[in-house]
């Protein structure tokens, strides 16, 4: 864990949204708290159980929140992406982590303590306002989650899944290539399915000419038909 100050490091274009409502002062206190972790790809960030101590900002690289399941098999929960927050919900909540995270890829994430977050918080009404709206947002996007993920067939969930990517990770350079690539154990982890009916509707996706595969990369030609598919479920 590296200590980062203010000369090392941009804070404010890092971590703009909680900089701005903050004065000189209370900059200050963030930055003389402000560490940097980096993460291999594939190495846990935090486990299910775990005391929460952290808030993390995801300042490049891609992170998966997820939970075991039944039989081993594990639920993508959220994706995140530069610049979001992870971590802290059940900080406030005062309860250990019920949800576990890690790197797609190599990251760097931001480590804030929650000691100096509520610290923060305490004296700073617009800064504890940031935090009731990045949580509502979440809640927001849960809730859409739980209904799709529970009441759409397997290929409208596919096709949500691979919409959901495209609106938050972008693509390549040739406009159509999604810039994640993902094993299909994952893929099928964020769909709520099978692997052996990810690769299934995936195979189906391409024959329609939906999409083409090549390993894990995943070019959509047919945005809109992926789009019709989401909607209908």
């Amino acid at each position: 864990m590296v200590k980062v100050n203010l000369s090392e490091i941009n804070v404010p274009e890092l971590i703009a949204d909680m900089w701005q409502p903050l004065n000189e002062e209370q900059r200050e206190f963030l930055a003389s708290h402000f560490t940097l972790q980096n993460y291999k790809k594939n190495e846990t960030i935090h486990c299910e159980g775990e005391t929460p101590a952290y808030l993390m900002c995801l300042l490049s690289g891609k992170v998966k929140i997820y939970k075991e399941g039944v039989g081993g098999r594990s639920q993508i929960i959220r994706m995140i992406k530069p610049v979001e927050y992870f971590g802290y919900r059940a900080y406030f909540a005062k309860e250990d982590y019920v949800t576990a995270a890690a790197a797609f890829e190599p990251s760097v994430i931001c480590l804030i303590p929650m000691t100096a977050i509520t610290t923060l918080v305490s004296q700073n009404n617009d800064l504890a306002a940031f935090f009731i709206k990045q949580l509502s947002i979440d809640l927001g996007i849960a809730d859409e989650r739980t209904v799709n993920l529970t009441q759409k067939h397997i290929r409208g969930r596919l096709a949500e899944s691979l919409l959901f990517l495209k609106e938050s990770y972008g693509l390549e350079e040739d406009d159509s290539t999604l810039s994640i690539y993902l094993s299909r154990e994952d893929l099928a982890n964020l769909s709520n399915m099978t692997t052996s009916n990810a690769i299934r509707t995936l195979s189906q996706f391409a024959t329609e000419r939906l999409i083409t595969i090549d390993g894990r990369k995943i070019k959509i030609i047919d945005e809109e038909r992926l789009k019709r598919i989401s909607k209908i479920g």
